[in-house]
């Protein structure tokens, strides 16, 4: 299968503390990955390496054959942060726009993208005034202007209500199913199941890099919640074996 990140013994420094261990994974290209894990377990900061925006201590990062933050991966990537980054003095559309001509591609692209995360209603609304839920939808729509080859998504649902969520993963598989490659992150464990292949990573360490079901197979548990923390507690175990 087509490898469209890969990396390598991925070290980050953050304030003194190392915040990413020398850790590798492979992301297939043309499925949706889940990034899962606690919070403060380093998922924000490898989609930082992943797109380019995050200084690296040691390793390397690899996105779709080329090094991580090449300019020529700028309009190759969309990228959704925890935090909405739109402007919130601008309407929905005009965002959309906005970051449509940033990527040479028509209007339309924008009412495209708006009527996918389900905006339309609200595409002429000021993003100052929409609800949380809202504004992070037009920081998704932003994302997916000019169809990407790789989207990285942070956190993507969070403050949805869990018809969006269903709405939101069914559209994120029809991505993969056109091409695109899909990284999102999670700490909600019952999003684990939707995605096509799973990191799980806690305190800056990989501890599984399966589909699911593998995942629940390895751990000897249908449920994945149980699954992450049986993975923790032989992750545990076989640090004390080594320090003893």
């Amino acid at each position: 299968m087509e490898t469209a990140i890969e990396v390598r013994d991925l070290v980050v420094r953050r304030g003194g503390r190392e915040v990413l261990h020398r850790l590798s994974c492979r992301v297939p290209a043309g499925r949706v990955t889940g990034l899962l894990g606690p919070s403060g377990s380093g998922k924000t900061t490898l989609m930082r390496a992943v797109v380019g925006v995050q200084k690296v201590s040691g390793g390397s990062v690899s996105v779709l054959g080329t090094p991580a933050g090449s300019p020529a991966l700028r309009r190759r990537i969309g990228y959704l942060t925890q935090a909405p980054s739109v402007y919130a003095d601008l309407t929905v559309r005009e965002n959309a726009r906005y970051f449509a001509t940033l990527h040479g591609t028509p209007a339309a692209e924008a009412d495209r993208v708006i009527a996918e995360v389900g905006l339309a209603d609200a595409a002429k609304q000021l993003v100052g005034t929409l609800s949380g839920g809202q504004r992070s939808r037009a920081s998704l729509a932003c994302a997916l202007v000019g169809r990407p080859e790789l989207i990285v998504l942070d956190e993507p649902t969070v403050g949805q209500d869990p018809v969006l969520r269903d709405e939101l993963w069914r559209r994120f598989h029809a991505l993969a199913a056109d091409g695109a490659t899909l990284l999102v992150s999670s700490h909600v464990m019952d999003e684990a199941a939707r995605c096509d292949r799973l990191l799980m990573i806690r305190d800056g360490a990989l501890i599984a890099d399966d589909t699911p079901d593998a995942v629940r197979r390895r751990a000897g548990t249908d449920d994945l919640d149980e699954a992450f923390l049986r993975l923790i507690r032989d992750q545990e175990r076989d640090v004390e074996r080594g320090a003893s």
